[in-house]
């Protein structure tokens, strides 16, 4: 169900994700993750290709906090802001993070393999069905995704949406 994975840049870390649908309290889980009672990314699963694109906003939001050059307050938000092909931190949480109307919810945690997590505490504060992290791309919205990202349809003919997503990703601080 959860997708819980190394990061090979930095192994002392691990990153665990969970997917959730039918998600009634999605208010509550907002409201919990900005008050540091949830310490994890809450993202909207229809911005979401494949878990591969969060491990990737995930490391590169460790990477920025090891250095201390991050952008944002924190490394779940940092998470989130590296999801977004703009620089504008206010948009990368509107088109990302979970909102009070969300149905489905995807979350990050990133934690040091000394720290024990307790991903069943996590899990009891949502209310709505977990599914497998590797059912994400049955909840994107591709036609969103690919106006956001500016996939053009000729791009699609030499890879995939996922490849064309993390280029934009790893490339937006590129001057």
């Amino acid at each position: 169900m959860q997708l819980t994975q190394d990061l090979e840049l930095f192994p002392e870390y691990t990153v665990t994700q969970l997917l959730f649908k039918d998600v009634k309290n999605a208010t509550e889980l907002r409201k919990m993750a900005v008050n540091g009672e949830i310490k994890g990314a809450l993202i909207n699963p229809s911005m979401v290709v494949d878990a591969f694109q969060i491990l990737v906003a995930a490391n590169k939001a460790v990477h920025l906090h090891e250095i201390g050059k991050m952008k944002t307050r924190s490394l779940y938000s940092e998470i989130i802001f590296n999801l977004s092909p703009t620089n504008n931190i206010s948009e990368a949480f509107k088109r990302f993070g979970v909102s009070d109307s969300d149905s489905a919810v995807h979350i990050v945690l990133v934690h040091n393999k000394e720290e024990n997590l307790n991903v069943d505490d996590i899990i009891s504060k949502v209310d709505g069905q977990q599914i497998p992290v590797d059912q994400v791309s049955d909840l994107m919205d591709a036609a969103k995704i690919k106006k956001l990202y500016k996939v053009a349809p000729q791009e699609e003919k030499c890879g995939s949406l996922l490849d064309a997503v993390v280029c934009r990703m790893a490339t937006k601080d590129v001057a």
